[in-house]
């Protein structure tokens, strides 16, 4: 009998066991990083999901409107955009949210503020959805440099910068791949 295959599995890591490993490094933390990437994995998983159901949920075809890009709006892009602010305000741990699919950045409400910055297109690719064709959240998270009042400026530093960056594949399976500064790691979530 061969056992390769279960010793593979318990080497298998999850995001949410990866995140919590990397916390560990870091004895000053909170876990307000933990449980904003916790969120934008909740994101993802809701926005596969729709997805993969998209032509039976009846989210194939246009919204009817444009975003900022002038590019027309899909049904999935305007329910993406509206998980990931939603996942993401109900983190706690945001203060901006810098959509491709809004005008303006959101500012976060002070109740609910954090110290993050979170810049993403919540599907990017989404002129593939009706094809077929894999498309994808792409995401990147600031911090702020000190306590103030959030600015746009705070959303325009430079990706050297940036605590993490990745991005969730969605097609015949989910694909989430991040970076912290030091390596890459994938995981199916």
């Amino acid at each position: 009998m061969d056992h390769s295959a279960d010793a593979h599995r318990t080497d298998l890591m999850t995001i949410t066991r990866f995140v919590l490993n990397e916390q560990s490094k870091h004895p000053e933390s909170r876990g307000d990083f933990t449980i904003l990437l916790n969120n934008i994995v909740l994101g993802c998983k809701f926005v596969c999901s729709a997805v993969n159901k998209a032509g039976l949920a009846k989210l194939i075809g246009l919204a009817g409107e444009t975003n900022v890009q002038g590019e027309e709006q899909k049904k999935l892009d305007v329910l993406s955009n509206e998980v990931f602010c939603k996942a993401l305000i109900s983190s706690g741990r945001t203060c901006i949210l810098v959509s491709e699919e809004d005008e303006d950045a959101i500012f976060v409400e002070p109740k609910q503020r954090g110290k993050y910055c979170v810049v993403f297109d919540p599907l990017d690719g989404s002129s593939n959805i009706d094809c077929g064709v894999s498309i994808g959240t792409i995401f990147g998270i600031y911090m702020m440099k000190d306590n103030h009042e959030p600015v746009i400026e705070d959303a325009l530093q430079p990706g050297k910068n940036m605590l993490a960056a990745g991005y969730c594949m969605y097609g015949s399976s989910c694909t989430f791949v991040i970076t912290t500064g030091s390596g890459v790691n994938g995981f199916h979530p």
